[in-house]
């Protein structure tokens, strides 16, 4: 392949590392089973309620304990063997899938019991996917992680496409439990994966357990370094105001005829952001030759915004011309993932390189906190707004509160948008 073509396609240098290929590998087999839990808790709890108020609320529940544990689960990747903690926290989410499932194949109409169910899930994600992160630096060359960051993108969102499109059709005809049973199977794979990962002990890790203290520590550390804390910021600015998946379920049933309980106009609209992201980890290996990151995020997010906006208008119009809107509610979401993808591919890539290791699990937490946290909140405050405005003024409003408060932070800390590294001639 000529080298300005291959330059154009995903860069696959860093599956030549063994240990990398085979985390990358489990991932397509488990990354589809964990979408179809990501789709079949909210479906279940409209299915249950029939309202997005509970299906917002999901996201307080997921939150907290990202927040509690995925802060103090960075602190613990900087201390332990981070094999250790991938192996106890694989086993954790493997348990709660099969009660997932334990409590669908049971009939469970309990809203609170779902709810709680779900925030043990979270914990137990919160802790593996910091230390998850913090091991890429040990495994990938620091000028391959923009490339190693699309490859582990573009697995989880083709996950989210099949995961979706699956789970949309075939709950209203087997339910729930077997979304969940397959999450459970699946997850096997990635504890094969972590279990031939070799012992992967912190470089000057702190003595003793961790505290409050190295938690604080972390903070610390961050606040010295103004990019890598906007490159948090930025990213909460788009996923607060700008992720309306919470409205989804509502939209699909109103807004396209739907059924209450799942159905295809509802699947597409889960799987378009994440076929949106694939598209762009397909092409991304444009990513892997950028220097100018800190502009490439503030451009990326940009994109988001318009992209969402234009989608609660698509929304807005269904009412009159429902087919062709539904094509244009789709291709602003495909547009979105797009975008998103690059811009997490630039952010995780500036944090792994330019954090040292001793400190790399508890950004990495914090980054986590931001990442899955960002959303959830986004879920509480969709569904809020949509109960107060309709979905549609719910999630154009946010579109255009991303774009509006993504200049606002360029604006006030220009360091970020000049921020820019030097890629080496090979």
């Amino acid at each position: 392949m000529p080298r300005s073509v291959s330059h154009f396609f995903a860069d696959v240098r860093p599956l030549r590392n063994h240990h990398f290929r085979r985390l990358w590998i489990a991932n397509i087999i488990t990354v589809i089973g964990a979408q179809l839990t990501v789709v079949a808790v909210p479906a279940q709890l409209y299915a249950d309620t029939g309202e997005s108020f509970y299906v917002g609320l999901a996201g307080v529940f997921g939150l907290v304990p990202l927040v509690i544990f995925g802060l103090y689960g960075g602190a613990l990747a900087d201390v332990f063997d981070r094999r250790t903690i991938l192996v106890v926290t694989t086993i954790g989410l493997i348990v709660t899938s099969a009660l997932f499932w334990a409590q669908a194949a049971a009939d469970n109409r309990n809203v609170w019991l779902l709810l709680c169910l779900f925030s043990v899930q979270q914990a137990f994600f919160a802790v593996n996917q910091p230390t998850r992160s913090a091991v890429l630096p040990r495994l990938i060359a620091p000028e391959l992680l923009p490339a190693a960051n699309s490859l582990n993108m573009t697995v989880t969102m083709a996950g989210a496409i099949a995961g979706p499109l699956v789970a949309g059709i075939l709950i209203p005809v087997i339910g729930f439990e077997w979304m969940y049973l397959i999450d459970t199977i699946t997850l096997f794979a990635t504890l094969g994966a972590v279990l031939r990962l070799p012992s992967l002990q912190v470089l000057e890790a702190a003595a003793g357990a961790p505290g409050i203290r190295a938690v604080i520590d972390g903070f610390v550390y961050l606040r010295t370094q103004p990019v890598l804390l906007m490159s948090f910021v930025v990213d909460l600015i788009a996923m607060v105001f700008g992720m309306p998946r919470a409205l989804f379920p509502e939209i699909a049933h109103v807004s396209f005829d739907g059924p209450d309980n799942g159905g295809i106009v509802f699947a597409l609209l889960f799987a378009a952001i994440p076929a949106g992201a694939v598209i762009g980890g397909v092409f991304s290996g444009w990513v892997s030759h950028v220097e100018r990151q800190g502009r490439a995020v503030v451009i990326c997010i940009g994109v988001w915004g318009v992209a969402m906006t234009g989608f609660g208008l698509a929304v807005a119009l269904a009412d009159h011309w429902m087919t062709p809107m539904l094509v244009v509610a789709l291709l602003m979401l495909v547009v979105g993932g797009a975008a998103d993808m690059a811009s997490a591919a630039f952010r995780s890539s500036m944090l792994q390189s330019a954090a040292d290791d001793a400190m790399r699990g508890r950004l990495q937490g914090v980054f986590i906190v931001v990442v899955a946290g960002g959303p959830r909140i986004a879920d509480t405050l969709h569904g809020a707004s949509a109960a107060a405005v309709g979905t549609a003024a719910a999630a154009a409003g946010g579109g255009v509160l991303v774009v509006v408060g993504v200049v606002i932070a360029s604006i006030a800390v220009p360091s970020f948008v000049r921020y820019r590294i030097t890629r080496s001639a090979s």
